[in-house]
């Protein structure tokens, strides 16, 4: 084991990759000599050369275009977007090809070898156009997976396992992490499941999910529940898409009530998807109604950053709330 940051796990798992298959290569914006804007892709360049290695224009929609024809030649393309916020000119390559490419084929082509990376979220000062958290538009689009770390083991064992996966992958990583989360991380290969939630602490009362950097938000809520008695079970959902159903199904038949945390706005974000399935799966063994503590409704604020974040205070009330219903 060595310690590690989110970065330095992003980077180990790279280096991972294409150590151990030739056909891997990464490429993106300054992501060559530079080693990309958090420094994601250092040194990659230098030790496998400028043919596996490089920068692009900047263009998203290029890049995700350029990547869906080197994976459906074979190639195992690691395609990085500098900013989720960015990914938004690349929508249509991704929705319309890059899922659908197996379909409109009839399986004779695929972009399964292509992993998509990207920062994402807030917590750093930076204002509409570098917080945001994209992942439910994705999450509409069968053909895709969705997977997101919490912690620098999680994102090297979930990296791995989405460039190796037999489908396309976007693969978002909570950079207010990037180097707040340190870590001991195997330098060996190992993958963790795509799909597969983790119950990270169990608990009787409320089941509290979230994922990427909430997870720790949910992780402190729930230790100052339990300074009132109240025991929460904690689970980092990891893929969302496809989510585990039945994890979470489980966790809440057995509490009997759900919060759901996220930091895109509550309007429309993932927590609703969550929401209906549990209710209908798990309908009569809810104690009180599912509650959602999310970002709000309006655009990423620059000036009022701590009053749209879903935090711990929050999360804290919502969950007394929910268990004194």
């Amino acid at each position: 084991m060595t310690k590690m940051n989110m970065l330095q796990a992003i980077n180990n798992a790279l280096i991972t990759a294409m150590s151990g298959d030739e056909k891997v290569m990464v490429f993106g914006e300054d992501v060559g000599h530079f080693g990309g804007v958090f420094r994601a892709t250092s040194n990659l360049q230098h030790q496998f050369g400028k043919g596996r290695c490089f920068n692009t224009p900047l263009t998203e929609q290029g890049i995700i275009g350029f990547a869906n024809g080197l994976a459906s030649q074979g190639s195992v393309p690691v395609a990085e977007i500098q900013f989720g916020d960015y990914i938004f000119p690349a929508f249509d390559q991704i929705v319309n090809e890059t899922a659908k490419f197996r379909y409109r084929s009839g399986g004779q082509f695929t972009c399964g070898t292509l992993t998509i990376r990207t920062p994402y979220g807030g917590g750093i000062a930076g204002g509409l156009y570098h917080s945001q958290s994209p992942e439910a538009f994705f999450a509409h689009i069968p053909g895709m997976k969705i997977v997101i770390p919490r912690n620098p083991y999680q994102a090297k064992g979930l990296l791995l396992a989405s460039i190796r996966d037999d489908n396309p992958v976007l693969f978002m990583e909570p950079k207010r992490l990037y180097r707040a989360s340190v870590g001991d991380v195997p330098e060996d290969d190992y993958e963790l499941p795509l799909g597969k939630a983790e119950v990270v602490r169990k608990g009787e009362h409320i089941t509290l999910l979230a994922w990427g950097a909430q997870v720790e938000v949910i992780e402190k809520a729930a230790e100052m529940a339990e300074n009132d008695g109240i025991s929460c079970e904690i689970i980092d959902l990891r893929s969302i898409l496809p989510w585990d159903a039945q994890t979470v199904s489980e966790s809440v038949r057995k509490t009997g009530r759900l919060l759901i945390n996220h930091e895109a706005p509550q309007t429309g974000g993932f927590a609703s998807e969550i929401s209906a399935t549990v209710q209908e799966r798990c309908f009569l063994y809810l104690e009180s109604p599912i509650t959602r503590v999310c970002g709000l409704d309006t655009p990423y604020p620059l000036a009022h950053e701590k009053e749209y974040m879903p935090d711990r205070l929050k999360t804290y009330e919502a969950i007394k709330r929910c268990v004194n219903f």
